[in-house]
């Protein structure tokens, strides 16, 4: 990884430089990510992902005085862990094959109903299945995909708004009872 990172340098100052801080800092940069991510693989993509990060933004770098480099490198590698981390958890699209549950009644207009959220935004578009498809209370979506009752409630209404949007362009109207 050093040398990757050596060699998108362009002076010997910034090499010495780089490679002083990776020294420095290389066993405490995969030590926050492996607190953070817990698994030793994820932990060293962070790793690598910090390093490019830092020789990408060198310039910025380069300029700190050196007590605050570990500070900024450290900041580095657990953005980089937790965007990891992010991406892990974003939960999988219900299979295009997945054959809903529905009354016998109406199973059109379910169908049609369960297109137009898999058309959404990811996070309006799952946050609705597991309400809609799924039945789960706004607590149980939370502890689901990681985030809080509030930003449950919030997706909930948001999406359910694009959904109503959506039908009333195709000429459906919607009485509140």
């Amino acid at each position: 990884m050093l040398a990757i990172c050596l060699a998108m340098l362009e002076t010997e100052q910034d090499q010495r430089r780089f490679t002083r801080l990776f020294e420095a800092h290389e066993k405490k940069i995969y030590g926050v990510a492996l607190h953070i991510l817990g698994n030793p693989t994820q932990a060293e993509d962070a790793a690598q992902q910090t390093w490019l990060k830092l020789v990408q933004n060198w310039k910025r770098i380069s300029a700190l005085p050196w007590k605050e480099t570990e500070g900024y490198t450290v900041t580095v590698a657990k953005n980089c862990a937790l965007d990891i981390l992010r991406s892990e958890r974003r939960t999988a699209a219900l299979p295009e094959d997945w054959d809903p549950p529905a009354r016998e009644d109406g199973q059109e207009e379910y169908r049609y109903l369960i297109s137009l959220i898999r058309s959404l935004p990811e996070h309006y578009r799952r946050v609705l299945e597991l309400k809609c498809v799924e039945e789960q209370t706004n607590r149980e979506i939370a502890r689901r995909l990681h985030i809080t009752e509030s930003t449950v409630s919030m997706r909930v209404l948001r999406g359910r708004a694009m959904l109503k949007e959506h039908l009333e362009k195709e000429g459906y109207t919607y009485d509140a009872v």
